[in-house]
């Protein structure tokens, strides 16, 4: 008699599929990303990304609450600066409300891992990721901009900081800075493979940074390589990243899986604005089921390599899971 051969066995009920699931979604896998801006009191909803904020410091704190109340393990600080010009100075300021917020949400939850974002983009009046010469972003020069940054960042309390310009070189730069100031112990996590993606979108209106001119094709990468992206993993690890980021998630799973066979490093990705305004208009207009959406793309990230996810989602994706 022939043998017929049943994996249905193995779905059969909820008890044996926990049994053999072989990827796991959890809270602590969550990176939780947050917009501070100038003043007091300050909580007004981004239009473009329904459930995220813009919020001064003191309501920063409070949103920190929630996400360690939550069992979230980190947040990524962006924020908007008080005033632009050329160089970005803004971004480097002790007093500008990134600075401020990573000091007040250590100095309250010193167990929330604090990541600062490293560029230049909201605090030039360019919208540029680096210091021009003439419509030319000029790399070299804009190493030691963000060399400043991610000293400041350091020293307000950060835990890691996360270079976001695709600058060559900026990872040795920010090392080399941090080790010389006596920040040997903050992390780096680079946005190591991060494409020129229209994902961005959503951000761009909540940083206030779009481009007053051009784009960022020079310096982001290009949505048509993937072996290209293992090169910049390969030059960054040599530089001392110690965690590696794909950005965006969704559309490049493929490069997140690549990025996962060939470094021992953790693997970040970035669950972008656009990927979750796309989600929040569907669910609004009643066509998705949120929950199960948002729980299952979460989870085809981490299947594809990555061990941990920044993501818009944190939140809703914590109480979810809090569920089950």
């Amino acid at each position: 008699m022939k043998q017929t051969l049943r994996p249905r066995r193995m779905r059969i009920s909820e008890g044996v599929r926990s049994l053999v699931r072989e990827t796991s979604l959890s809270v602590k896998d969550f990176v939780y990303p947050i917009f501070v801006v100038p003043g007091e009191k300050v909580k007004e909803e981004i239009s473009s990304l329904p459930g995220c904020y813009h919020l001064s410091v003191d309501e920063a704190l409070k949103v920190a609450e929630e996400v360690v109340s939550l069992g979230i393990p980190s947040v990524e600080v962006f924020g908007l600066p008080a005033y632009k010009d050329e160089i970005g100075s803004s971004a480097w300021d002790m007093t500008s409300p990134v600075q401020q917020a990573i000091k007040a949400i250590k100095e309250k939850f010193p167990e929330l891992v604090i990541i600062g974002d490293v560029c230049l983009c909201q605090y030039t009046s360019h919208g540029h990721c680096g210091q021009l010469c003439g419509q030319y972003v000029d790399n070299d020069e804009t190493l030691k901009l963000l060399a400043k940054v991610a000293v400041s960042q350091a020293k307000a309390g950060a835990d890691m900081v996360a270079p976001s310009d695709m600058m060559d070189g900026r990872v040795a730069a920010i090392r080399q800075a941090l080790d010389e100031s006596g920040y040997q112990n903050v992390s780096i996590m680079s946005y190591a493979v991060k494409y020129a993606s229209a994902y961005y979108g959503p951000f761009r209106d909540a940083a206030h940074s779009t481009p007053q001119f051009g784009d960022r094709r020079s310096y982001q990468m290009d949505p048509a390589n993937s072996r290209e992206a293992l090169k910049e993993v390969a030059l960054d690890t040599a530089e001392g990243a110690d965690i590696i980021m794909v950005k965006p998630a969704l559309s490049y799973l493929d490069i997140v899986r690549q990025v996962r066979g060939t470094t021992h490093l953790p693997v970040a990705v970035y669950n972008v604005s656009g990927e979750y305004a796309m989600v929040k208009a569907a669910a609004a207009n009643g066509w998705i089921d949120e929950k199960r959406i948002v729980l299952e793309t979460l989870l085809s990230m981490k299947r594809a390599g990555a061990d941990m996810i920044i993501t818009y989602h944190a939140l809703d994706a914590a109480r979810w899971l809090a569920e089950k």
